[in-house]
């Protein structure tokens, strides 16, 4: 359920931003070029020129296989006199979703270096110092590495309405002291990822965007004119599994960066050619399997061509058949782990099916949390099928 309040959101937000620069002595946004992230960086801006805070200290992890025009938007805001650039341009590994043979990208390494998609920019910072290579872990690792001593908060740019597993993960337990909407990063170093904006709505986004004549991302309006959904506009790495389906546009928006993507990542010129439909579940089972079980199976016996990858996504079926034995859920389940294989995915596509509002309320059922009454006779209809 939510609950209106007398403010509106852009007031709310600085309201809250305000309060991490109280609470907090040192602030970092985590950047991503999105429009989202735009709005949190303007929000601390102005906070910080408020309290004589300026610089901010902002974020960026460069992934190399960026759109041109993220890029550029990226470079504008480094250069920006108000900030002070965390532009990490290191070694690191990132999942390729394009390919079932190559399955990994090494962003920014030094052997490959006729290959980068761009130059490292002189400003960046290009050593990995930071006891991982994996993009998710850089986070929390970057900000203990350059920031242990200081309690810390991090903002970055969720919202809420863009999923349903957003709301649960950022309505349902504290973060800090009264928030809910963040995480812990570490607690024993007093570091936090909060996000600000997590109850705006798209249009506020782009509202606030253009009240206030801010810079933003070209990118966006490359996507508006070649028919993209407002909610399926993303600037991420072009190979990620989030964002895959706007690869499948690089060849009319960015060519030369297609020419490029083609030379260094695996897979991008197959999935160019196959299209959305690569990654797509298929909404009927295939004739010839006699369940959907079945129909996974082979997928992962003839898709998956690493030994690794391939024992990875059995563990994780072996546990979660369990969880999601039954009758009325189970075909759900295995469409979600169809998509996964599809798309090369063992973390993000299933770790969603789990965090889903459906999907988290039979879990809460199943370990005995909800106790209603008609919760099992009513499950499919109320919450499965909604």
């Amino acid at each position: 359920m939510k609950i209106h309040k007398k403010q509106n959101v852009l007031e709310a937000a600085l309201e809250r931003t305000r309060y991490f620069f109280d609470e907090f002595e040192n602030i970092v946004v985590s950047f991503s070029g999105g429009k989202d992230s735009t709005v949190v960086l303007n929000l601390a801006l102005m906070v910080a020129e408020e309290k004589g805070r300026l610089p901010l200290k902002v974020m960026f992890i460069d992934q190399e296989a960026e759109w041109s025009s993220v890029a550029d938007y990226i470079k504008r805001v480094m250069y920006d006199h108000r900030v002070d650039p965390y532009w990490m341009q290191i070694p690191m590994v990132l999942y390729n979703s394009t390919s079932t043979t190559d399955n990994w990208l090494h962003c920014w390494a030094e052997e490959d270096k006729d290959k980068w998609i761009r130059e490292r920019d002189q400003i960046a910072k290009t050593v990995n110092k930071y006891g991982t290579n994996r993009f998710k872990d850089l986070f929390t690792n970057i900000i203990k590495t350059e920031f242990g001593h200081l309690r810390t908060a991090n903002l970055g740019g969720i919202r809420t309405d863009e999923s349903p597993t957003r709301m649960v993960a950022l309505t349902h337990s504290l973060t800090y002291k009264h928030i809910t909407y963040g995480k812990k990063l570490n607690e024993g170093l007093d570091h936090y990822t909060f996000y600000p904006i997590y109850d705006w709505h798209l249009s506020d986004v782009w509202k606030f965007i253009y009240s206030y004549d801010l810079d933003y991302c070209s990118h966006y309006d490359d996507l508006f004119r070649h028919g993209c959904a407002l909610k399926d506009m993303r600037v991420s790495n072009v190979h990620h599994e989030t964002a895959v389906a706007n690869l499948f546009m690089v060849q009319e928006i960015d060519s030369k960066l297609w020419s490029k993507l083609t030379k260094r990542i695996a897979g991008i010129n197959t999935a160019g050619h196959l299209k959305i439909d690569s990654i797509r579940t298929p909404k009927t089972l295939p004739y010839m399997f006699k369940d959907w079980y079945e129909y996974r199976e082979y997928l992962l016996d003839n898709l998956i061509t690493d030994p690794d990858v391939k024992e990875a996504f059995s563990r994780i079926f072996v546990k979660k058949d369990a969880i999601y034995s039954h009758r009325l859920i189970k075909e759900k389940y295995c469409k979600a782990c169809i998509t996964a294989i599809l798309a090369n995915d063992t973390g993000a596509k299933l770790f969603n099916f789990d965090k889903s509002p459906d999907v988290f309320g039979y879990l809460k059922y199943k370990k005995g949390i909800r106790h209603d009454a008609d919760l099992k006779n009513k499950f499919i209809q109320d919450i499965i099928y909604g």
